[in-house]
Parts: structure tokens; sequence; C-alpha cells
């Protein structure tokens, strides 16, 4: 056996699909050697590349880094930052960590549920928002925190992110 047959051999089938996202996702897990330890950042970068993990996406990854489908499902379940759903245009993160949560957070949760009429891991019907929780940001200097298309802004109050959140479902963009 020469090595361009082992090399063939080592290397996992490329998508079926010819989608060049697969490539650069491809290209990533190659940059890791295809090691088992790599699957947050490989996650990490099919989230970035694909907008969400998708079972289909997720069963891509396990085979390429002979994974079970089930350590990769439950390491994409685990993280709250990854999502098995199509995310909204703005997303909307709330901090509940708890210097958050003694500053007020849970009331700016109920705002935004209350404003954006979703709860927490929903999207609303427009796909224009997108509400989560983060457990901590390690941002407890400026509590409470938002995070608001990945800007974190500190010293939140429900005025603001009323604001923020309507600014958004009117005019698409704030």
């Amino acid at each position: 056996m020469d090595s361009q047959t082992v090399n063939q051999k080592n290397t996992p089938k490329k998508h079926p699909s010819g989608d060049k996202r697969f490539k650069i996702l491809d290209a990533t897990m190659k940059r890791h050697q295809y090691q088992q330890d790599a699957l947050i950042e490989v996650l990490h970068k099919a989230q970035e590349l694909f907008g969400y993990l998708e079972n289909d996406l997720l069963h891509y990854i396990a085979q390429s880094l002979k994974l079970t489908p089930s350590r990769v499902y439950g390491v994409a379940t685990f993280y709250h930052l990854f999502s098995l759903a199509p995310k909204g245009a703005h997303t909307c993160v709330v901090c509940t960590g708890t210097a958050c949560y003694v500053k007020g957070a849970e009331n700016l949760l109920a705002t935004v549920e209350k404003c954006a009429k979703i709860h927490v891991g929903e999207t609303t019907p427009d796909s224009e928002l997108s509400l989560l929780t983060a457990r901590c940001l390690g941002a407890c200097g400026i509590a409470p925190a938002v995070v608001f298309d990945g800007t974190v802004c500190g010293h939140q109050t429900p005025d603001l992110v009323t604001e923020q959140i309507e600014g958004w479902l009117k005019h698409g963009s704030s």
C-alpha cells in the first residue's frame, strides 16, 4: 500500500452536497488533525458557517471525527451558545449570572419576553429576533449585562432593553 492510498483511507469522505461551507469545515477539522478533542472548536466553526447546527451537520461532524452522534449531540446541547435551530436576524442574550441576577436580570428578561412576545430560546415568527440567556458573561462589573448582536452592553435597564428590541422589531435594525 503506497502513501497516497494510506492518506485517502485516513481522510473522511467529502460532503456530497458540494456546499463550499463543508470544504471550510473540513479544513478546520484537518487543521485539528481530526482529533476528537477538537469537537468544540469544530462545532463553533460549523455554527459560524451555517448559522446553527442541524442534525445532518452534527452527523457529518460525528462521522468525520469518528465520534458517536450521541456524543456530538450531547456536547452541542450542553453548551447554550450552540443553537440547533435557525436564529433570528438579531440576537439578544441576557446574562443570568449571580451579579446580573441580583441587579435585575430577571426583570430585563421578562421585559424582552413581553416586548418581543417570545420566550427564552425562541425566535420571533418573522425571524427578526432570537432571545437567549447566558449563565455568566464574565462582565459582572457592568451588571446587569445584555449582549445585543455580539456587543456586550452593561448597566441595562428595562427602558434601554425595550428601546433596543422595539427598534429591531419596528425597523429591522437599531
